[in-house]
């Protein structure tokens, strides 16, 4: 017989989400805290990352990862997922080119055949041989001739405004279309909600905050004492997962664990382009150098010509003074009071319109008419813990610092669920799991949610968040 146990999550961003998802549907008594009206009000994530095109600068063996996350994650969570492809074009004025992309395009490929292979319910990404396409400048010369498809329903199809808005002369070919996809923030915030108010042994503690956590020395258990309706409550539980994202310094502190984190806060801008929208876009990444002025450039689509956009240059994304590392005498990293202001608070009008308006230049560079392109929102924005002292790092998971504690690490959303599977055989290891319970993806939760309950949700959730309702939506649903 398995111990029975009380398992207290704190912080309701993707990991938090996540864990107590996938331990509430193995049948856990699972509590989770977050100090917001809603849950996965984190960093801004909009791709899925299958394969980590993105960062030249990573390891193969970190794209490999990415892209085995991706599809287990894209799997988990199919209703976040906006099926648009992914343009990589470099810019002339790169020091890289395509052809030094093509050896990992091509490892890439022979993973996911490994993974159909497997398991064919792994192909969510389309056919292997299908994962990327090279297009010439001819092929985009001709395509830039033909109408453009209001829906497309092939890659060359998608491929029409790329060739009928960019400059040409500004990139390298051949261009890269590849099958990663897009995520939609609200579309999860929605779901994960939803899915965790179905489950009966989950109490989900939305406008919660977590005053104190302390170690009974005799039965080993977490005391937490958290603040609800103006009311301060303690409450045991029998192991502790740490969720808090950019605060899990505050957490680590409380307990007394050794440590060693960054903390970065990043920015995406939305932008409204009305004239654009005779079509799907695909999302198009110019690559260039992080942290100079041709810092990659990302053009993220929504509905109604909204566009999400970033720029890893320091006057667009990131930020001077942006990323900070933790001390010897805390492991919590200090923001500078300017940007805990953003997240606490807001933004000032002027620096919304002044980022943005940097990004629409930014992006304008190799999408000309876009420099008629408007500020649409307030920026999507967020600060992403990273442990270690590699601000390249872009796969990890979790640690264990003390006996039935867990350090939830993620970087990219798609590896929350390896983090959950090794959460879970620290649980088997304590017997509060049965060994059965490793590995195991149980999606009765979410596969019980009604579409339109889930697209309802996600635009009441962006409203409340002051952002357009066209964010909470799909290009694509596929």
């Amino acid at each position: 017989m398995m111990k029975k146990s009380r398992i207290a999550v704190i912080g309701g961003g993707v990991a938090g989400a996540t864990a107590a998802l996938y331990l509430g549907q193995l049948g856990l008594d699972v509590t989770l805290f977050e100090k917001e009206k809603s849950l996965i009000s984190g960093p801004p994530f909009c791709h899925l990352h299958a394969g980590g095109n993105l960062y030249r600068e990573i390891s193969d063996a970190q794209c490999v990862t990415l892209l085995k996350q991706s599809v287990d994650f894209l799997r988990y969570y199919p209703f976040i997922v906006d099926y648009r492809p992914t343009v990589i074009a470099i810019p002339v004025e790169d020091h890289g080119t395509p052809d030094a992309l093509l050896p990992r395009l091509k490892l890439l490929v022979g993973e996911y055949e490994k993974l159909i292979e497997a398991d064919p319910k792994n192909k969510v990404l389309g056919e292997n041989e299908a994962y990327y396409r090279l297009y010439s400048r001819e092929q985009m010369e001709s395509l830039r001739q033909k109408p453009v498809v209001p829906i497309p329903t092939n890659s060359d199809e998608w491929m029409i405004p790329v060739a009928r808005y960019i400059d040409l002369d500004k990139v390298q070919f051949p261009l890269i279309m590849v099958q990663e996809y897009g995520l939609n923030l609200f579309r999860m915030a929605s779901g994960a909600i939803l899915a965790l108010e179905t489950l009966q042994n989950v109490d989900l503690k939305l406008e919660t905050i977590v005053s104190n956590i302390q170690e009974d020395c005799r039965s080993g258990a977490w005391e937490i004492i958290y603040i609800q309706n103006d009311r301060a409550v303690h409450e045991h539980f029998d192991y502790l997962i740490n969720a808090a994202g950019f605060r899990s310094g505050k957490i680590d502190d409380l307990i007394g664990v050794e440590c060693k984190r960054m903390v970065e806060f990043k920015a995406a801008y939305i932008s409204r382009w009305e004239s654009c929208c005779d079509s799907l876009w695909p999302e198009v990444i110019f690559h260039g150098e992080r942290g100079t002025p041709r810092g990659m450039g990302q053009f993220t689509p929504y509905p109604d010509g909204y566009f999400q956009l970033h720029g890893m240059t320091k006057d667009i994304t990131l930020y001077e003074d942006g990323l900070v590392a933790n001390t010897a005498f805390s492991c919590q990293p200090h923001l500078k009071q300017d940007f805990l202001e953003k997240i606490e608070r807001s933004w000032r009008p002027e620096e919304t319109k002044q980022r943005t308006q940097s990004a629409i230049r930014h992006l304008s560079q190799f999408i000309p008419e876009f420099s008629e392109a408007k500020v649409g929102s307030k920026p999507l924005f967020g600060a992403q813990q990273i442990p270690g002292d590699d601000p390249t790092l872009r796969v990890a998971e979790v640690s264990f610092p003390a006996p039935r504690y867990a350090r939830c690490e993620i970087v990219k959303v798609s590896s929350a669920l390896d983090m959950a599977d090794a959460i879970a055989k620290d649980l088997v290891k304590l017997g509060y799991l049965p060994p059965s319970a490793q590995h195991r993806r149980d999606h009765h939760a979410i596969s019980t949610l009604k579409k339109s309950e889930i697209a309802s949700y996600a635009e009441e959730i962006a409203e409340a968040r002051q952002y357009p309702a066209s964010l909470s939506k799909r290009t694509n649903p596929k």
